[in-house]
């Protein structure tokens, strides 16, 4: 694995606030200012804004708080590994299933090639988000993971309330959003044998601080992402707790480990049948006139929430219709 202590040396300095200067960064890693140029390029390129001022030096654009492993390991409950820069959190976990206990959590600062579902890009820039996976072995086998993806969605959306964030909704069958707008995304992987356990690495996307278009070189950041977007530093922002003014990255992902744990041994023991109600609270297009997108198929009705097999349904012309499987996905089909 690359080396990247360099750099993210000088991002635990820069992220202290104020200008830095090369020379100053320089004497303390004892490399020369052409090399902290070249470092600071390669963060960069990791989706970071920082402002460089001839005589002054280097700047972050914005306040960054970065994540301490031996924070979040005194605060979770389970084997938890802090790798900064990774390719997947996904992937990470995945490589490592037979080795891993139930419940060991991964988490990053960045990803280089994080993925969404479909195999779609997930963009993960550099301390703007939270990256974070869990490895969970389901005794029951892969049949019983059926709408895990579902439980998985309550789960963030309750430890995000227990934080005071309230408003966040979920969209089936994998999507956290407020406002119409996606604010997480959820990446369910498995492996096994039939009549065997689950391995299920279970992955999520949290869009925390991401700059918008308007903040200059994060631009190239995100504009190739084709779906309104918006970050929890917004939804808090639109919140009249004042106390949420700042979100503590670490007691984030703390609080998020700890509640899906929970939720998954609630899940072993009940099933389906305890998270519809729990689900349907959430929903944030039941009751709406939605479009169902399956293959070649597309289905418009009114979504009337999620069955007790994790099925969306949907209130057409011949009545109430469960849909589930294969590559569906919910389109909003009210004029905005």
């Amino acid at each position: 694995m690359k080396d990247h202590s360099v750099k993210l040396t000088i991002l635990k300095t820069l992220s202290q606030g104020g200008f830095h200067s090369g020379q100053e960064l320089g004497e303390s890693l004892g490399i020369s200012r052409a090399a902290i140029s070249k470092h600071i390029k390669g963060i960069q390129s990791w989706g970071v804004d920082i402002f460089s001022v001839q005589g002054k030096g280097y700047q972050l654009s914005q306040p960054m708080q970065l994540l301490d492993e031996a924070m979040l390991k005194s605060k979770v409950k389970t084997s938890l590994e802090l790798v900064p820069i990774i390719d997947s959190t996904n992937q990470y976990l995945l490589d490592r299933v037979e080795q891993l206990e139930s419940g060991s959590a991964c988490i990053a600062e960045y990803q280089a090639k994080g993925r969404g579902r479909r195999g779609r890009e997930w963009v993960s820039p550099f301390g703007s988000n939270l990256y974070l996976s869990i490895y969970w072995r389901l005794d029951a086998g892969m049949a019983a993971a059926m709408g895990l993806s579902l439980v998985v969605g309550v789960a963030i959306v309750e430890a995000l309330e227990k934080l005071g964030i309230d408003g966040v909704k979920l969209k089936w069958p994998n999507d956290l959003y407020f406002e119409d707008k996606k604010l997480a995304g959820i990446l369910v992987e498995m492996s096994g044998q039939a009549g065997a356990a689950a391995n299920l690495v279970i992955g999520m996307g949290i869009n925390l601080n991401m700059a918008t278009d308007n903040q200059g070189t994060s631009q190239s950041v995100t504009e190739n992402i084709t779906q309104p977007w918006v970050s929890l530093s917004q939804v808090c922002d639109s919140l009249p707790n004042q106390h949420l003014a700042k979100i503590d990255r670490n007691e984030l992902a703390a609080t998020l480990i700890n509640t899906l744990h929970h939720t998954l041994e609630d899940y072993e023991m009940r099933g389906m049948n305890g998270f519809v109600e729990r689900w349907n609270r959430l929903d944030n297009f039941i009751g709406r006139k939605v479009k169902l997108i399956m293959g070649s198929r597309e289905i418009e009705g009114i979504s009337q929430g999620i069955d007790a097999q994790g099925a969306v349904l949907l209130e057409t012309e011949q009545g109430i219709e469960s849909f589930i499987g294969g590559e569906i996905s919910l389109r909003s089909n009210e004029v905005q």
